[in-house]
C-alpha cells in the first residue's frame, strides 16, 4: 500500500468528517444495508485508510473508531463488522497492499457482500507450519491446476471467493515455493465438508481440490512469493482477532454484566478473579490501541501477534469464570443442534457454549506456541529456533 498523504491529524479527522457527512446526505436516513455499504464504499468510509478511490480516504488507520463514531452520530447504521469477516479482515487489506486494479475491483465487492470470502491455508500436514504446505499449483499458460487438501475453513459452505496459498515449486526451499491465488470456490473441483465441533456445531469445513482452476490475473503478488503475501494476511487476522476497540467489549462485557445482575454470584474469591481478569483486558484494549494507531501509517506487524494471545487467554480465563459462577446451572450442556453458522460469536448463546467455544481461540489465526515464537524472534530479537529443514528443497523433505 503506498504511504498516505502527509496530513495533519486535524486534517485527517476533516476529511473523514466531511465523507461522513457525504454519507448521510446521499442517504437521507435510509437504514438498507445494501444501500448504506455501496455509499459508505463510495465515499471512502469503507476502510478509511485505504488509498482513496479503494474504499478508503487514503488517512490514518486510528480513524476507523472515529468514522464508526461520526456515522453513529450522523444516524447512518455502521455496517456489521462481522460479515465477510475474512473479505474485510485478511482478503481485503492484503489485495490493496498487493494488488492489481483489476484484483482491486474486489474490494467493492467485498464490502458490500457481493463476493464473501473464506481462507485456504491450513492443511491436515501444515497448519503450525503453514510453510509445509503441499498443495499444488501447476501452470499452463494463463492457468493453474490446483490439487490438494485444506482443513479449518471457515465459513466455506458461504463463500464465492478463497484466499489461497499453494505450492507452485517443489525444487526450492519451502517458504520460496509457494504463491497466493484468488480462487473461485463455486467451480467444479472444489469440495467443501463440514467439521463438527465440540459445540456441536459444523463451523470449520476442510476442502479438497481436484483439478481446480484458476487464471493467473488471479495470482496475487509475484510468483514464489506466496509466503511474503501471507504474512501480510496472518498479521491483519492476528490484529483482527486479538481487537475491539471498546472498554467491556467481548467476554469481559458479558461477564461483567452477569456478575451485575445476580447478587448471588458475588463471592469474594470470583470478585477478585474478575476484578484481575477485568484489569487485562482493558491493558489488552488499551495496548491494541496504541499498536493500532502505531501501524496507522503502515501494514500491520508482527506485534499484532500479542494481541491474539492475550484474547485467546482472556477469553478462556473469562467463560471459564462465568461458567463457575453460575454453579449447577452450568453442568450440563444440550445444546448440540448441528448448525452451519454464518459466523460464530464468542459471546452470544449460552456460558457452556462460550466456554466450549473459546477452547479454540488458542489454535486459530495462529496456536499460542507459534504466536509466542513470533513474538521472541521478530518482535523482541531473540535467536530464532533451529530448523533444519529451512534450507532444504521442499520436494526432498521427508512427509
Amino acid at each position: 500500500m503506498s504511504p498516505a498523504p502527509q496530513r495533519t491529524a486535524a486534517a485527517e479527522r476533516e476529511l473523514v468528517a466531511a465523507a461522513v457527512a457525504a454519507a448521510a446526505r446521499r442517504l437521507a436516513g435510509s437504514q438498507d444495508d445494501a444501500q448504506v455499504r455501496a455509499v459508505l464504499y463510495d465515499e471512502g468510509l469503507a476502510w478509511v485508510d485505504f488509498p482513496a478511490g479503494w474504499g478508503g480516504l487514503g488517512v490514518s488507520a486510528g480513524l476507523r473508531a472515529f468514522a464508526a463514531e461520526a456515522l453513529a452520530a450522523a444516524g447512518v447504521p455502521v455496517p456489521d463488522p462481522h460479515a465477510n469477516a475474512i473479505g474485510m479482515g485478511m482478503a481485503a487489506p492484503t489485495i490493496v497492499e498487493y494488488g492489481t486494479d483489476e484484483q482491486k475491483a474486489l474490494l467493492a465487492r467485498i464490502y458490500t457482500l457481493e463476493t464473501i470470502f473464506c481462507q485456504l491455508f491450513s492443511e491436515p500436514g501444515a497448519g503450525s507450519d503453514l510453510a509445509a504446505v503441499a498443495t499444488r499449483a501447476v501452470r499452463s499458460g494463463d492457468e493453474w491446476t490446483v490439487n490438494g487438501q485444506k482443513v479449518w475453513t471457515s465459513g466455506a459452505q458461504n463463500a464465492d471467493m478463497a484466499i489461497l496459498v499453494a505450492r507452485t515449486d517443489p525444487t526450492v526451499p519451502k517458504h520460496r515455493g509457494l504463491s497466493y491465488f484468488l480462487i473461485d470456490m463455486h467451480q467444479p473441483g472444489v469440495e467443501t465438508r463440514g467439521l463438527r465441533q465440540i459445540t456441536g456445531e459444523s463451523e470449520f469445513n476442510e476442502v479438497f481440490l481436484t483439478d481446480a482452476r484458476v487464471p493467473d490475473a488471479m495470482r496475487l503478488g509475484p510468483e514464489g512469493a506466496g509466503w511474503q503475501v501471507a504474512n501480510t494476511t496472518l498479521n491483519s487476522e492476528r490484529v483482527s482477532i486479538g481487537g475491539g476497540a471498546a472498554r467491556e467489549a467481548g467476554m469481559i462485557g458479558v461477564v461483567a454484566a452477569a456478575w451485575r445482575a445476580h447478587p448471588e454470584y458475588r463471592s469474594p474469591a470470583a470478585r477478585a478473579e474478575l476484578m484481575d481478569l477485568w484489569i487485562e483486558s482493558e491493558v489488552a484494549r488499551l495496548a491494541g490501541e496504541l499498536q493500532r494507531q502505531q501501524a496507522a501509517a503502515g501494514r500491520p506487524g508482527p506485534e499484532g501477534s500479542g494481541a491474539k494471545i492475550s484474547f485467546a487467554r482472556n477469553a478462556q480465563a473469562l467463560s471459564a469464570l462465568d461458567v463457575r459462577m453460575r454453579g449447577a446451572a452450568c453442568l450440563r450442556y444440550d445444546d448440540w443442534a448441528d448448525r452451519r453458522p454464518e459466523h460464530y460469536s464468542m459471546t452470544g448463546r449460552n456460558p457452556v457454549y462460550r466456554y466450549l467455544r473459546a477452547k479454540g481461540n488458542s489454535i486459530e489465526g495462529g496456536t499460542t506456541e507459534i504466536i509466542r515464537n513470533i513474538i521472541a524472534e521478530r518482535v523482541l530479537g531473540l535467536p530464532g529456533e533451529h530448523r533444519v529443514d529451512k534450507d532444504i528443497p521442499f520436494e526432498d523433505l521427508p512427509r
